[in-house]
């Protein structure tokens, strides 16, 4: 396939579904994305008993072989035990067809929340049985630093959710010591150019491991073949705490995908000239109108509209939340007009544009990128940015969510927290609301009538059409706090 491909391995006592956020984001930017559920992964605990490194190490290779052909380009990444065995396997299979991306390594087990005793599970694992019998319970911090998301986590082990394994036994930190042993020897032979992402305050693998692998990777071969990531807001989880997007940012970033979207060295948009015309032909015609809703319409999950300057409208407007923040200050008057004559280079277009709005008539550039028939992102250049800094007024929107954001976020992560399910209407009332504050209005095709779960949720959401997501997100939080506040004496009971 001329796609570029990544390879995602996950980590000790997770699945093939871990790593999601990074699937959707690195397939929103052009990547096939492929995964592997480990040996003894995906059922209880004790399936983990009498597997070795070594069968870790063959399923990924196996998994490895089958897909490396298929690319031009395949990238290799794993997160805590599963980048050792990306680092192993690109090591043991000389694997020079793409880059290598370590999240967060325990390359030595060292971290702040490690008891000082630790050193001692060597000696257990020389008496006969033990390690089988011993487990090591999952354990506050449970890897995450952001309080909200630590407390979902908590109540998901408190429930029994068989989300990830809440404990492990001894036997396969034995065998986690063995892969570490494996991966600190030989690193100089591994070929390819490799990102190591670690935290700082990470609690299980202190920063040493990262400076470890950054200063033995490709030694002899090339300086500067490892660099490393250090993360501030972080623990061991760094693809879902506070730091998650930088890490999405920095990986996308080395492996050649720019904020544009495009994946890899593939310029290439893989489309006809025929299908590049029409479709700007289409988002101009959107942006004409004054139309962003159709304009979203025409890109990826993550399309973004790129507004420079020192005023309200400046920054990146990524996805539905960015779409909801330019409704905010592009008023119903907002438009480009008088487009030029376009430049086409590979998968972008540049075109001379004025934007204009009342009294405004800001002459500039105008750049789309797309891809396989999509918008990628589109970005505005005006002749004279003072212009629209005086028309528009006010500060730069900061990039993180509002405060009314925060709260809705907030809510959703408590609603996860209730003890009782609540009934069905009020279940259907904070679906609807859910993705009437995310998403603002339904859109989609309504499910069939042999999809009665389907079809109510999508009839309860499409019953609040026109309601402003300002106004969901305060009636979900309201409501969801209410339910707890009801759950609370079960709770206490």
């Amino acid at each position: 396939m001329p796609e570029p491909a990544v390879f995602l391995i996950h980590g000790l006592g997770g699945t093939q579904y871990d790593l999601g956020s990074m699937h959707k984001r690195l397939k929103n930017a052009g990547f096939v994305t492929y995964s592997i559920t480990l040996p003894g992964h995906g059922g209880s605990p004790p399936d983990l008993i009498g597997v070795r490194a070594e069968h870790w190490l063959e399923a990924v290779r196996a998994k490895y072989r089958e897909i490396v052909d298929r690319h031009e380009v395949l990238h290799v990444m794993g997160m805590c035990m599963g980048s050792l065995l990306a680092i192993e396997t690109c090591k043991r299979e000389g694997h020079a067809k793409g880059r290598l991306v370590a999240l967060a390594p325990p390359v030595f087990i060292d971290g702040w929340s490690t008891p000082w005793y630790r050193g001692l599970r060597h000696l257990l694992y020389l008496v006969p049985g033990v390690a089988d019998r011993m487990r090591v319970d999952e354990e506050e911090p449970y890897g995450i630093k952001n309080d909200q998301l630590r407390a979902i986590v908590r109540a998901k082990f408190e429930r029994g959710d068989a989300f990830a394994y809440s404990w492990v036994p001894l036997a396969c930190i034995r065998e986690v010591d063995r892969l570490r042993r494996f991966v600190m020897k030989g690193l100089g032979r591994i070929p390819c150019p490799t990102l190591v992402i670690h935290a700082r305050q990470d609690e299980l693998t202190s920063i040493r491991s990262a400076h470890f692998l950054v200063e033995h990777i490709g030694a002899g071969r090339r300086a500067g073949q490892a660099r490393m990531v250090i993360l501030e807001n972080s623990y061991h989880l760094v693809c879902v705490d506070n730091d998650k997007e930088l890490v999405a940012q920095r990986t996308l970033e080395f492996f050649g995908a720019s904020d544009m979207g495009v994946g890899g060295a593939h310029d290439d948009p893989r489309m006809t000239p025929e299908q590049i015309d029409t479709l700007l032909a289409a988002a101009c015609g959107d942006l004409g109108r004054g139309d962003f809703d159709a304009l979203y319409e025409r890109g990826v999950p993550d399309f973004a509209w790129y507004q420079p300057g020192r005023n309200r409208s400046t920054g990146v407007h990524r996805g539905a939340k960015g779409l909801a923040r330019l409704r905010a200050w592009a008023g119903d008057g907002l438009a480009l007009t008088a487009f030029g004559t376009p430049v086409l280079n590979a998968g972008m277009a540049v075109l001379p544009a004025t934007l204009t709005e009342r009294q405004l008539a800001s002459h500039g550039v105008l750049a789309l990128t797309f891809h396989q028939g999509r918008l990628l992102d589109a970005r505005w250049f005006p002749d004279d940015p003072g212009l629209e800094d005086a028309h528009f007024g006010g500060e730069p929107v900061p990039d993180g969510p509002s405060p009314e954001e925060k709260a809705f976020d907030e809510a959703a992560a408590l609603s996860r927290t209730l003890s009782r399910s609540p009934d069905e209407d009020t279940l259907l009332r904070m679906y609807a609301l859910y993705k009437q504050g995310s998403l603002g209005d339904a859109s989609g095709e309504r499910p069939g009538a042999l999809d009665v779960v389907g079809r109510a949720k999508f009839d309860a959401w499409a019953a609040r059409k026109g309601m402003p997501r300002e106004q969901a997100m305060a009636e979900y939080v309201d409501l969801v706090r209410r339910l707890k506040a009801a759950d609370a004496p079960a709770v206490a009971a």
